[in-house]
């Protein structure tokens, strides 16, 4: 059977304008078609498979890929994709998002004699994972060859699933085309995200400025801020906004907390314990907090905004307040419900990045803002900050929402349900939709931001890593072809010498 004017599935074969991708389909696995006005121009259809199974993860094998190239991006890490090549279904990691396929009659990659006529006649296959119900499906391979699509809810109690709508392929002769009109035909069957093109991107992106991660780590401070600034202006290069890492807040350890550090990093046990700034984000700002506005944060920034001409101060909070979440237990933050949570993370994901961080979670916990206050939480945490002069925010560690689902209807119920907040209190409180996101390269996070624009595009820049620069920007560059779709990338930070 064909489905629109390219995709078949018949005799086991899965072929797209008569070349075939996948060979020895599952008898299970099941093509329906697009529908709507124009779709039918995209020359796609949806994969999905029936199976009578329960369960809150499951693994569907549903064709064999054999000798035909291919590019992909995967989550090498719990928080960051990166791109990986190869020719066989065995060479697709764990956690693919999105995978194209390059397509060609009768053409074997080893066969260099026909390398002309395959680049004359390629037709290239683009398979999107996404979201169905309270499911969300990736790709992988196995020993066999096969492709693989890995079905999770993230909660034990949700355990049934249609499976009709897992995986969206088209294909065409333009790669980046086909890319662009999938995400197009997904965004009008998911109805829970937007297209870059329809989003506002924010006026930072216009100028110059500076992210004082790695001048100052967590040791941060007005005054440092300042001087930083004076080295800019010095140097020829003034920045027209600012972005405050981590550092400014108020945040405190559990009496029977375990701290755990890396390198230059936070203490990622540390919980939030106010909305508001620390002492060192205070007129004079030494020794301990003073509650007053004329001494505060909007002291702070007014002054640095009329001293050095910016344009724009940005500020870093993390999506559960901070890397240890809100503090349970403490008047200032009753009122948010807060629940000490321990995550569970997909046995499917590494973990070899920012571990201490993952380390410290499952041991410490999170302190969790009830989902039915998350507006609440964020509402007065950005009305603040706007008060004080503040124009947007970075938005920090949001993957970690996928492994707190369990009890809230899963993972992708969950984190459409802070997004909805996130995003409404964006809208509230901040002009030119001011929200970078980062650590987010799930597609539970892509499939639910309807306007979030900008998005951090890769792992860390490593300033004194010298061999890790050409891997940071081929990484960027590669996911950009899947994530710019959904938002304008962010290219992390460059060093200043």
């Amino acid at each position: 059977m064909t489905f629109g004017a390219g995709i078949s599935l018949s005799d086991g074969r899965l072929t797209v304008f008569g070349n075939c991708v996948l060979h020895d389909v599952h008898e299970n696995v099941v093509i329906t078609p697009t529908s709507g006005p124009g779709d039918a121009m995209i020359n796609g259809a949806f994969i999905g498979v029936k199976s009578d199974h329960k369960g809150s993860r499951r693994v569907f094998p549903i064709g064999r890929l054999r000798e035909l190239r291919f590019m992909c991006v995967f989550r090498h890490n719990f928080w960051w994709m990166t791109q990986w090549m190869g020719t066989c279904g065995k060479d697709i990691p764990f956690e693919t998002q999105f995978l194209v396929v390059e397509v060609c009659d009768e053409t074997h990659i080893e066969d260099g004699d026909k390398a002309e006529a395959q680049h004359n006649s390629a037709v290239y296959a683009v398979f999107l994972p996404i979201l169905e119900g309270d499911f969300r499906a990736v790709l992988q391979g196995n020993e066999q060859n096969e492709i693989e699509i890995c079905l999770e809810s993230g909660d034990p109690d949700v355990d049934q699933f249609k499976g009709s709508h897992l995986v969206f392929v088209a294909a065409g002769s333009d790669p980046y085309d086909v890319i662009t009109n999938s995400v197009k035909t997904v965004e009008k069957h998911l109805q829970t995200f937007s297209h870059r093109e329809k989003k506002k991107i924010p006026d930072i992106l216009n100028w110059f400025g500076w992210c004082i991660w790695d001048a100052f780590y967590t040791n941060v401070s007005a005054e440092g801020l300042k001087q930083g600034l004076e080295s800019l202006e010095k140097g020829g290069t003034p920045p027209k906004f600012v972005i405050i890492d981590d550092g400014w807040q108020m945040v405190g350890m559990d009496p029977t907390g375990i701290e755990y550090r890396s390198d230059c990093t936070a203490n990622f046990a540390n919980r939030l314990i106010l909305i508001k700034e620390n002492q060192n984000f205070q007129k004079n700002g030494k020794g301990h907090r003073v509650d007053d506005p004329a001494m505060g944060l909007g002291y702070v920034i007014s002054e640095m905004k009329d001293r050095y001409a910016l344009k724009y101060v940005y500020v870093w909070h993390a999506i559960t307040g901070y890397w240890g979440g809100v503090k349970p237990g403490i008047t200032e933050m009753e009122h948010y419900e807060p629940k000490l949570v321990y995550p569970v993370s997909s046995p499917g994901v590494q973990s070899n990045d920012y571990s201490d961080v993952l380390q410290s979670i499952t041991i410490n916990g999170v302190g969790f803002v009830k989902p039915e206050k998350a507006f609440e939480f964020y509402n007065d945490l950005h009305s603040y900050l706007a008060s004080a002069g503040i124009d947007g925010v970075k938005v920090d560690v949001q993957s970690i929402l996928e492994t707190l689902g369990a009890g809230h209807g899963g993972r992708v119920k969950l984190t459409r349900k802070y997004h909805q907040a996130l995003e409404a209190s964006i809208s509230s409180n901040f002009h030119d939709n001011a929200i970078i996101a980062c650590m987010s390269h799930n597609t539970d996070t892509l499939y639910s931001a309807k306007s979030t624009a900008v998005m951090r595009a890769s792992d860390d820049f490593f300033p004194r890593d010298q061999a890790s620069h050409t891997i940071h920007i081929a990484s960027v560059a590669y996911n950009t072809v899947f994530i710019g779709e959904f938002i304008q990338p962010d290219w992390d930070m460059f060093h200043a010498i």
